[in-house]
């Protein structure tokens, strides 16, 4: 019997058109996973500071259609796979900080403050410096200590809604063992599963209009304590703990951020953003790896491809934004920061490493870290900002009596 030769093997589906279409991939992995996974710490965020359901549904809905624009302007011109994020650190810390005088408008003017700042860092080229000079385990340890509360929700809500917040956590666990970086976006669908049960077991509707987006605009006011207490820390903290290792994140992967350009668009962004609730937008840092990788594809060239794709879906995203919102607030009280909190578990146990890492200077992050945890107002500003000058006063006072004894 004659024997015909074996057909050909079919090529795996990746390639569409004869070109790789991982970046692609990659870029709605990187606009999924950086969405899910923190906007409920975003909406905390927004709604301790005085933000009502429609402000922070605003607000959300800015800060995304920010980080979408920004990213298409940013990976397109460069070449780079550069994406962006909305300032995560930054959220937490509106989280723990509270209402200020003058109420929601003075925070938003903190946000344009922010913003403002951001796009200085840009175009003054000796804020850089100036930055730097601030110790990264000071700003560690200041973000962990406002983190410390919002971490500790879930395991609070355990004690008040423990039939809503058990099947999260064991989810959030169960996806930390086999599949980390989902973990919190499987959370997320758990926690709105058990509340769209909740709702339609006790016949609760969520109302007619509230599923579409919409901006909301806000006057700006400015006061010194929503400066001192919201925009300084909001700055220090995502600078330090978002574009700071934005930057090393790419940098990792063989690329050179366009440092000037993404302060100019993020500064900008920002401030555009504020008057509709968004507080800031950055470099993204841990979600950057997913599209300046291996997952992007083999041709480092065209990974900038996976950022502009991020863009594009953050942008598709921003339309259901008005939805989870009015989904999330229709959960029982302590549900939101539960999810807000296993969300910042990773991030917390990160600040603690780098703010104690060195065995010679753990006095002053301790200091810093305790000062930001005791939620302490002083003169109507919040901790964030009393731990930082706590941190570099007994840093200084310390520095003396160290260098003397080496």
């Amino acid at each position: 019997m004659a024997k015909f030769p074996a057909p050909p093997r079919q090529q795996p589906a990746r390639r569409l058109s004869g070109l790789d279409s991982r970046p692609i991939v990659a870029g709605i992995v990187t606009a999924l996973v950086g969405f899910t996974s923190s906007f409920a710490v975003v909406l905390a965020g927004l709604r301790a500071v005085g933000a009502d359901a429609s402000q922070a549904a605003s607000g959300l809905l800015a800060v995304t259609l920010a980080v979408g624009l920004g990213v298409l302007v940013l990976s397109f011109r460069a070449k780079v796979p550069v994406t962006l994020a909305w300032s995560t650190p930054g959220a937490a810390l509106l989280a723990t900080s509270g209402a200020v005088d003058c109420g929601w408008p003075a925070a938003v003017g903190a946000f344009l403050a922010t913003g403002v700042l951001i796009a200085m860092t840009g175009l003054v080229p000796a804020l850089g410096p100036l930055m730097a000079r601030i110790p990264t385990s000071l700003a560690q340890a200041m973000l962990a200590g406002v983190l410390l509360q919002l971490c500790l929700a879930p395991f609070k809500a355990l004690g008040s809604v423990p039939l809503f917040v058990a099947p999260v956590i064991i989810c959030w666990l169960a996806m930390m063992k086999f599949a980390p970086r989902w973990s919190v976006p499987a959370a997320l669908v758990v926690a709105l599963g058990v509340i769209g049960i909740s709702l339609a077991a006790t016949g609760t509707g969520l109302g007619d209009g509230a599923l579409l987006p919409a901006l909301v605009w806000t006057a700006p006011a400015f006061s010194l304590q929503a400066m001192a207490g919201i925009a300084l820390p909001l700055f220090v903290v995502t600078m330090a703990s978002q574009n700071i290792p934005g930057v090393a994140v790419l940098r990792s992967f063989g690329y050179e951020t366009p440092w000037r350009p993404s302060m100019l668009v993020t500064g900008a962004g920002t401030a555009l953003g504020a008057p509709f609730g968004g507080h800031a937008i950055n470099l993204a840092a841990l979600s950057a790896a997913l599209a300046a990788g291996e997952e992007a594809g083999t041709d480092r060239s065209r990974r900038w491809l996976a950022g502009f794709t991020s863009g594009l879906a953050y942008l598709v995203l921003a339309a259901s934004s008005a939805a989870l919102v009015t989904l999330v607030s229709a959960a029982p009280a302590g549900m939101l920061e539960a999810v807000a909190g296993l969300a910042l578990l990773g991030t917390l146990a990160g600040s603690i490493s780098s703010a104690l890492a060195d065995p010679e200077d753990r006095i002053a992050p301790a200091v810093t870290f305790l000062m930001a945890a005791s939620g302490l107002a002083f003169a109507g500003i919040g901790s964030a900002f009393w731990a930082l000058v706590a941190g570099l006063v007994v840093r200084a006072a310390l520095r003396p009596d160290r260098q003397a004894t080496d």
